[in-house]
């Protein structure tokens, strides 16, 4: 197992004063032909169990109200994700675990599609900041691919 870690395409709108506190936060990953992603420091192309961290961080106070999944370009047969977050500290915290697949479990990322994640967690802000995650299941990734996360949340500031 891998860690990946993206740099950021997207971007952020909203989280500061004068225009409320919605935010969306917008992750890419993109792969080349033989499964490896783009704007990453690693190399080898993406296995099962292998996780991509989105080097943007889902900031602290940030209450993830919806998730949405865009497979512009199908990653293959049987590719399937869990979608969750880990905390950029590396430490867990007692009011909201981390959880690698607590935005999704098992979203398919094998056909072209906008999937909107069918996660049933309560809506607690995180209390530190945290990467959004995406872990590899179901097949390994061995052509070019790409896809866009899109977060939808509410700034409530450090809890």
């Amino acid at each position: 197992m891998a860690t990946h870690i993206v740099q950021p395409l997207g971007g952020q709108f909203g989280g500061a004063t004068p225009y409320g506190n919605l935010t969306t936060l917008r992750y890419t990953l993109e792969t080349n032909a033989t499964g490896a992603p783009k704007n990453t420091v690693t190399s080898g192309a993406l296995a099962e169990s292998d996780v991509v961290k989105f080097a943007y961080p889902l900031p602290a106070g940030l209450v993830v109200e919806d998730l949405q999944v865009i497979v512009v370009d199908p990653f293959g047969t049987g590719v399937t994700a869990d979608l969750g977050f880990a905390y950029a500290d590396g430490e867990d915290a007692a009011a909201l675990p981390q959880h690698a697949a607590a935005f999704g479990s098992s979203v398919s990322l094998a056909t072209a599609a906008r999937i909107r994640t069918n996660s049933a967690r309560e809506l607690v802000p995180l209390p530190k900041d945290a990467f959004l995650t995406l872990t590899i299941k179901g097949a390994a990734v061995a052509e070019a691919g790409k896809v866009q996360i899109i977060v939808h949340g509410e700034r409530l500031g450090e809890v």
